[in-house]
C-alpha cells in the first residue's frame, strides 16, 4: 500500500465511524419527540434536527467518500492519478456536508431547544430557510439557556396566570420548570455539541483527503512492489 494510499484508508474508516455517529445523534431526539407525543412533528425538542445536519450533512453527503476511502485498501482504486483525484472531488461534498452539520449545531447551540425560545412547542413556529445559518452572532454563545436555573426568562413570563409559579428571593424570581424542560435542554446541548465536533472532525478528515488526493494526482503515487513467493 502506498502512502496515499494508506492515508486515504485511514481516513475511510475514521469517516465511517463518524458518519455513523452523526446518524445516531440526529435520530435521538427525533426517537425521544416519537416517545414522548406518539408521532412526529408533535412538540419537538427543537427546529434544528429537522434539518438533518446529522442525517443529511455528517451522513449521506460522506458516503461517497468513505466508500470511495474504504476501496482503496481492498481494490486499490486509489493506486493512481485518476483515483486520487477522484478520492479528492468526493472529499469535496463531504466538506460541503461537514460545513453544514456544522453551521446548523453552531445556530443550535445558540438558540437552546423550542421550549426555551417559543410558547407555541411546534413546528409551526421553525422558519426553515439557509439564510438563518449566516444569522449567528457571537455573543449569543452564552449558552445561557442551559447554565441558568430556567431556560424561560422571567421577563417573558407576562401571563399573571403564572405568578403562582414563580418564587421571590430577594427581588429575583425563579421559574420552576418541569423535568420535561430539563430533559429537552440536556438533549439539544448534548446531540448538537456531539454534532458540532462530528462536523468538524468531517472537516478536517475532507480537507486532508482533499490535499492528499491533489498531491497524489499532481505528483503520482508509487507503484506497488511485486511480491517473492
Amino acid at each position: 500500500m502506498t502512502c496515499c494510499e494508506g492515508w486515504t484508508s485511514c481516513n475511510g474508516f475514521t469517516l465511517l465511524v463518524l458518519l455513523l455517529l452523526g446518524i445516531t445523534l440526529n435520530a435521538i431526539p427525533l426517537i425521544v419527540n416519537l416517545v414522548d407525543e406518539g408521532q412526529f412533528l408533535q412538540n419537538p425538542i427543537s427546529c434544528f434536527e429537522w434539518w438533518f445536519p446529522g442525517i443529511i450533512g455528517a451522513g449521506l453527503m460522506v458516503i461517497p467518500a468513505t466508500t470511495m476511502s474504504l476501496a482503496a485498501r481492498k481494490r486499490a482504486c486509489c493506486n493512481n492519478r485518476i483515483g486520487m483525484l477522484l478520492s479528492s472531488l468526493l472529499n469535496g461534498i463531504t466538506v460541503i456536508g461537514a460545513v453544514y452539520c456544522t453551521l446548523v449545531s453552531l445556530r443550535a447551540l445558540s438558540e437552546g431547544p423550542l421550549i426555551c425560545n417559543s410558547q407555541v412547542n411546534s413546528t409551526s413556529s421553525c422558519e426553515f430557510s439557509f439564510n438563518n445559518l449566516s444569522n449567528i452572532h457571537p455573543e449569543s454563545f452564552d449558552l445561557q439557556w442551559f447554565f441558568r436555573e430556567s431556560c424561560v426568562a422571567p421577563a417573558e413570563v407576562t401571563d399573571p396566570t403564572l405568578s403562582g409559579t414563580r418564587a421571590s428571593d430577594g427581588g429575583r424570581y425563579s421559574l420552576n420548570f418541569s423535568s420535561k424542560e430539563n430533559r429537552h435542554r440536556m438533549i439539544h446541548f448534548s446531540v448538537f455539541l456531539g454534532l458540532l465536533l462530528v462536523g468538524i472532525l468531517e472537516l478536517m478528515c475532507g480537507l486532508s483527503q482533499m490535499a492528499i488526493g491533489l498531491l497524489g494526482c499532481l505528483c503520482g503515487v508509487t507503484k506497488r512492489r511485486s511480491r517473492i513467493v
